[in-house]
């Protein structure tokens, strides 16, 4: 006689149907929540768009006109959504297409799964048509991949994929499957992963280790918090902003922890880097206790290692252990995830204001006013300026538009000078600096928050490199608002020219077309705006428009970004002119 017991076992099991491997895939990510997804179609991947043309009722599938603006799109929806990327693409040059931005995904840890059709398993490893080794060749740049030659097996990788994806220290993940998968049947049960053998995404906090910071913190004169995107990705926002307020301590970001706590937040200093502020940068070498939280220490942020906080002790706050003492020495490593560890120490911080420390980073700042802010918001030359076209955005948005920067000059312009008042605001590409970045990931994050207005911040270069991606916005109707700084230079490259190869401007002058022009031809409204006077009405226009609209606007040739630490040189050797 059947118990009660087995019953109920039974009713746990999941039902199983057979199906083709191609609409395998797509009943995991349904289970796996996915209604939208970035591609390309080709050969080695038709079996699945077959399957997608059947589910597009629950399923939209977005066309890129190139498949790296398919994994940037995937970039910025996850960057502003919190969700899991999607990106599809067909073998050989489809596939080798998606590798920029998996590495720009795996650097700027962002959750992304990636996947790709492949020759059948039987003509693996023969150099047939459009076949790549796209397994061998993602694998420095994925956190993991793996390669499917039967359809039995997808279930259970695409599980494990997007568990991978979006656990611990988030990144991106590429699965390739082989046509023969997509074409045989299996059958189907899904069920989420939960656990990977030997992977350990989230340490276990340590008390002592906690214990052992909350000291240091409560004896320090000096304390400096630099955070960065890991409280974003960690959702500690509120941890962060009532550990600053209760113990008083001047906090700069990242350009990655960017908008975690508002730009208007008293204790919020400014930023820290090669083109950061002028007090966050020195005061580094002047602090006696340096809390590094979700932030690794790169190059950018540190400037010469020999010279970086040698005066402090520090405490670091990370997800990955991998990044413990990979650069910067910690006296005190506090692991695990930065919402509960923050979440742990609150409790043992004194109360404080430091009011005198605090107040350096006043006086500093004033200096940085007077010598370079004062001039590149409120400029007193004929031509118009990075600076006041980012501040105008500013009042027109009333600071809560999402920022999609590319990368140069006017990243770190629209970096230093965007107001935010919500996290998830800053969307740019960190550690890679990929140039062509802002287009497709603006196009993404419009689609991961539809109720928020996002402003693509790009200059005249990178935006050539996916400017075919308008075609997305006119085909789709996406309301981005483009604002192209055009200055007629690859501009952060002239300027190192300039400061460090006396003038010689070789290959970087550049002769554009009419950006007005191609915009109107994907039917999107068009302006150029080349003098102040037409500015702001302008912007205005923009901002209050309910469709796509782009506005180029003409600035100043030779105009650079300070403050601005040598490659190499100390924080302490920042030059402010």
């Amino acid at each position: 006689m059947e118990t009660l017991k087995e019953k109920k076992t039974e009713a746990k099991k999941p039902t199983s149907k057979k199906i083709s491997g191609a609409e395998a895939i797509i009943h995991c990510l349904l289970a796996e929540g996915v209604d939208l997804i970035y591609g390309y179609p080709g050969g080695a991947i038709m079996p699945v768009y077959d399957e997608l043309y059947k589910f597009q009722d629950k399923l939209t599938h977005i066309l890129t006109r190139h498949e790296q603006g398919a994994t940037h799109a995937a970039q910025g929806y996850a960057r502003v959504s919190g969700r899991v990327g999607v990106a599809i693409a067909t073998s050989g040059p489809g596939a080798t297409n998606l590798v920029t931005g998996l590495a720009d995904a795996q650097i700027d840890s962002t959750p992304m799964v990636c996947i790709t059709g492949q020759v059948p398993r039987h003509l693996l490893g023969s150099d047939a048509f459009q076949e790549t080794d796209i397994i061998g060749i993602s694998t420095p740049v994925t956190k993991w991949n793996h390669q499917i030659t039967k359809a039995s097996e997808i279930p259970e990788v695409m599980a494990k994929a997007f568990y991978i994806a979006k656990s611990g220290r988030p990144g991106p993940v590429l699965i390739d499957i082989t046509k023969n998968a997509q074409f045989d049947e299996l059958d189907f049960v899904y069920e989420k992963c939960t656990g990977v053998r030997s992977y350990n995404p989230v340490p276990k906090p340590d008390m002592k280790a906690i214990e052992a910071a909350a000291e240091l913190i409560n004896i320090a004169k000096k304390p400096y918090i630099v955070w960065g995107q890991g409280i974003i990705l960690g959702q500690a926002e509120k941890e962060l902003t009532a550990l600053i307020e209760k113990a008083g301590i001047p906090a700069a970001w990242t350009i990655m922890g960017e908008s975690a706590i508002p730009t208007s937040h008293p204790l919020n200093v400014g930023m820290v880097g090669m083109h950061g502020n002028y007090g966050p940068n020195v005061l580094t070498n002047e602090c006696d206790l340096l809390l590094a939280i979700g932030m690794r220490f790169d190059d950018r942020v540190t400037g010469s290692l020999d010279t970086y906080a040698k005066q402090a002790k520090v405490v670091h706050f990370e997800i990955d252990p991998a990044e413990i003492n990979k650069n910067v020495t910690a006296d005190v490593a506090v692991l695990g995830d930065s919402k509960e560890t923050l979440a742990l120490l609150l409790p043992l911080i004194n109360e404080n204001n430091h009011e005198a420390w605090h107040n350096e980073f006043k006086k500093k700042y004033q200096i940085e006013f007077d010598q370079v802010i004062k001039n590149d918001i409120h400029p007193t030359k004929e031509g118009l300026t990075m600076g006041e076209v980012i501040e105008e955005i500013n009042i027109a948005s009333k600071n809560k538009a999402v920022i999609v920067t590319d990368v140069g000059q006017h990243q770190m312009v629209a970096c230093r000078y965007a107001k935010f008042e919500d996290s998830k605001s800053n969307i740019t590409s960190g550690g890679l600096g990929t140039m062509g970045f802002a287009l497709p990931a603006a196009i993404g994050a419009k689609m991961g928050a539809m109720d928020r207005e996002v402003v693509a911040i790009i200059g005249d270069g990178g935006y050539q490199m996916t400017i075919q991606e308008l075609g997305v916005i006119f085909q789709h109707q996406v309301p981005v608002k483009i604002v192209v700084l055009n200055n007629d230079h690859l501009g952060m490259v002239r300027q190192w020219q300039e400061l460090f190869f006396e003038r010689r401007y070789a290959s970087t002058v550049m002769t554009n077309p009419d950006f007005v022009k191609i915009a109107e031809g994907y039917h999107i409204e068009a302006k150029r705006v080349s003098e102040r006077k037409d500015l702001k009405a302008t912007i205005q226009e923009m901002i209050a428009s309910d469709k796509p609209y782009f506005l180029e606007v003409k600035v100043e040739k030779e105009d650079n970004v300070f403050p601005m630490i040598p490659s190499g040189a100390s924080v302490s050797d920042i030059r402010l002119k």
